[in-house]
Parts: C-alpha cells; sequence; structure tokens
C-alpha cells in the first residue's frame, strides 16, 4: 500500500464520505499530534484544594471546594464556584471522578459514615457511604466515579457529608484530593 500525504481531505461532494482504510487497518496518531472535533476527548478538567481543609456542617452535605485548576481544555470549570458546566455544543456522556482522604482528629465522635457525592444543577445525583466508627487517626480514602449523560449548561458539583451523633472534629485533607472529568467519545 502507498503513501498518501495532505494537509486536506475532502469528499468530492460537499455531502459525501471519506474512507480511510478498511477492517483490521490501524492508524497511528503520533505524539505531539493534537485530535480535535468529535474524536477528542474534551472538555475535559482535573482541579484540587491546594489551601486550608473542607469544612461543613456535620448531618447535612455541604459542597466542597476544590479551588486549583490542574488543567481545564475547555474553561469549562469554575474554580471559583468548584462547578463544571458543559460548555456549548459539548452536550454528552461524561465521566467524572472525585477522590479525598479524611481522619478524625479526637476519640469518640461516633462518625458513623463518609459520603460523597455528584450533584447535577444542585441536586444530589449518585453518592457513595464509606464507614466510620471511633477511628482517630485512622485515614480513609473517599472515591467516586461515575459516567452521566449531560446535556449543555448542566453542571456538576461534589458534596460531602459526615454522619455523627458525637461532636465533630475531622479533617479532609487538602493534599490528596481530586476533582476530575471528560466528554466520552465512541458513546
Amino acid at each position: 500500500m502507498g503513501t498518501i500525504k495532505t494537509t486536506n481531505i475532502e469528499p468530492i461532494a460537499d455531502n459525501g464520505t471519506v474512507t480511510l482504510g478498511s477492517s483490521g487497518d490501524t492508524f497511528t496518531v503520533p505524539s505531539g499530534v493534537t485530535v480535535a472535533g468529535a474524536m477528542a476527548n474534551t472538555p475535559a478538567f482535573s482541579a484540587n484544594a491546594i489551601t486550608g481543609t473542607f469544612t461543613g456542617s456535620v448531618n447535612t452535605f455541604w459542597k466542597a471546594t476544590f479551588n486549583n485548576e490542574l488543567y481545564d481544555t475547555n474553561s469549562a470549570y469554575d474554580a471559583s464556584n468548584s462547578r463544571f458546566t458543559v460548555p456549548s455544543g459539548q452536550a454528552g456522556k461524561y465521566h467524572f471522578e472525585t477522590a479525598f482522604s479524611s481522619f478524625e482528629s479526637t476519640a469518640n465522635n461516633n462518625i458513623s459514615k463518609w459520603y460523597v457525592a455528584f450533584y447535577k444543577n444542585g441536586s444530589l445525583e449518585l453518592f457513595v457511604t464509606t464507614g466510620g466508627g471511633d477511628l482517630v487517626g485512622n485515614e480513609r480514602t473517599n472515591v467516586l466515579s461515575t459516567t452521566l449523560n449531560l446535556s449543555v449548561a448542566d453542571y456538576i458539583e461534589v458534596y460531602l457529608r459526615v454522619n455523627t451523633s458525637g461532636t465533630a472534629s475531622y479533617n479532609v485533607g487538602h493534599t490528596y484530593n481530586r476533582f476530575s472529568g471528560h466528554r466520552l467519545i465512541g458513546v
């Protein structure tokens, strides 16, 4: 098979089809090449919290703050509101993940559960719980990931909750945490 080198491939008619390769062929995209358009896994973002610790009331959901953008391909993540919003023309299925570490700082807090949740457009969409108990100084990893079908202007936020019957004395680490997401292709 020969090699075709060109800067632009267009069908003969505006509504034509261009077929590249056939079943079993492999296309290699070298490093340094940017994939754009419908085949790009964008928008994509990742953020963490770099100052302070997460704080909030016990026995109720409160919004987590991820105020440091690590990357944001389409300027769709608002670090001042810790919110990802689907940009114009980018509706589709999105994968999101969040993770943070937490621990009790004093004994006898009776922390029964930690919750981590995704909120969609201001409403609870999905959550997961991790166990509690009298685990002073024992660090927990709290992780949640999901795929959501989103429309333009839908927004996603992370909320946390600590259930306890005792006095709340807990820390949510600001060093090892993330809130990330990207649009999926091919689904």
